[in-house]
């Protein structure tokens, strides 16, 4: 439900004069869901403009007038597009600063949903155009009470999961030699459904090299069965089978063995220790009142990685946002792949998840880290992994 009120707050709190919502056939997704408008049925372009106090506007075309009549504001009808553009510019006349869909340079495509022409149209009128990253995540990445609890109800079955795992290999290593991939997946798999959790896709289980592939499609034959001496990874993700409910996603190591051999043992290490300082950079932010944006996050982790000699290995963002979708629509924990200058809010959500992937094998570990509406910083799923697991020791 559009909160008018809750949009005007938010737009005086970023110093916007204005946020200027636009679709075209679906094209601006974001738009639709903080309207809260359903699947696209026109085919004609729609703007609604909320300025920071005042009454909004809807500018919408004769044979769609009806698209925007749930939302509050004066309505205005076009049918040729010089009525549009003077509708528009009628709008933003005199506006310094407007909201949209777009990042500079294109540097968070996660955001820039409004093509360049419309840009260019929109900037012909006079106001500069700054990015609504941050509007957007205010309203799709931030969770209520019950989300935060549905999290966690979430995060208990993806942690034990593992556990799960763990004894499964073990037993099949020893009773039969081995275990295909995809057996594990299975077991997974049936651990959500008997506690009622979806996940969108399948969990990753990889084995050896395929662990060194951040993307590994987790498979069956040769050389996807785990025997004694293999280095294990995991990653996997769910959510409740409930409306609403927001994801879990862990990614966790093991070795199927007694002891863990030292190669896997120091690549573990580095990758825990820059898990840990980005989570030591969001706590000290918050603790000290000072806005932190993900891409700084992603420095902090990416450091570490990179003084111990293998930034090179390290080919993916440190982490991204979680919500209704494993990949949300709040700030991505990204200074690589993109620049993400968003800030992160409270009662947002977001993955911390550096690696390590070597011909060999990858280290990846994974954690979800939530910062309350008074500012604490969470970290979820159980306890923090300290080492690899030695699955024939303990389990």
């Amino acid at each position: 439900m559009f909160d008018l009120a809750k949009v005007q707050t938010a737009l005086q709190e970023f110093g916007v004069d204005g946020w200027l919502l636009y679709d075209f056939r679906g094209s601006n997704v974001l738009t639709r869901r903080i309207l809260g408008l359903g699947e696209p049925a026109g085919s004609r372009r729609f703007f609604y403009w909320v300025p920071a106090s005042g009454a909004p506007r809807k500018i919408v075309h004769r044979i769609e007038d009806s698209a925007l009549d749930d939302l509050p504001g004066e309505r205005t009808i076009y049918l040729k597009w010089q009525e549009l553009e003077a509708a528009l510019e009628s709008c933003v006349s005199g506006v310094r600063r407007i909201a949209m869909e777009y990042s500079p340079r294109n540097g968070n495509p996660y955001v820039s949903k409004v093509d360049a022409g419309t840009v260019e149209l929109i900037r012909s009128f006079g106001p500069e155009i700054v990015s609504s990253g941050d509007l957007v995540q205010l309203f799709e990445a931030t969770w209520d009470d019950a989300q935060w609890a549905m999290h966690q109800q979430a995060a208990v079955h993806t942690n034990e999961a593992f556990r799960l795992a763990w004894s499964f290999i073990a037993e099949q290593v020893r009773a039969a030699g081995g275990v295909e991939e995809k057996d594990v997946q299975r077991r997974i798999l049936d651990h959500f459904e008997a506690n009622d959790l979806t996940t969108y896709s399948p969990p990753i289980v990889a084995r050896g090299p395929g662990s060194g592939l951040p993307h590994y499609e987790t498979g069956q034959g040769e050389n996807t069965r785990i025997v004694a001496g293999d280095f294990v990874l995991i990653d996997l993700w769910a959510k409740l089978k409930k409306e609403r409910s927001v994801y879990s996603d862990l990614t966790r190591t093991g070795f199927v063995g007694e002891s863990v051999p030292e190669t896997y043992t120091r690549v573990f290490e580095i990758v825990a220790a820059a898990r840990d300082a980005g989570i030591a950079a969001v706590r000290e932010a918050f603790a000290a009142g000072r806005t932190i944006r993900g891409f700084e996050v992603d420095n902090a982790v990416r450091a570490v990685i990179e003084k111990a000699g293998y930034g090179p290995q390290f080919a993916h963002r440190t982490g991204h946002s979680i919500g209704q979708e494993v990949h949300g629509n709040g700030a991505n924990i990204d200074g690589l792949e993109t620049r993400d200058d968003r800030r992160l809010l409270p009662r947002t959500c977001f993955s911390i998840e550096p690696g390590i992937y070597l011909p060999e094998f990858g280290v990846r570990s994974e954690v979800d880290v939530f910062i309350d509406a008074g500012g604490t910083v969470h970290v979820t799923g159980g306890e923090l992994q300290r080492e690899v697991v030695p699955i024939l020791r303990d389990f």
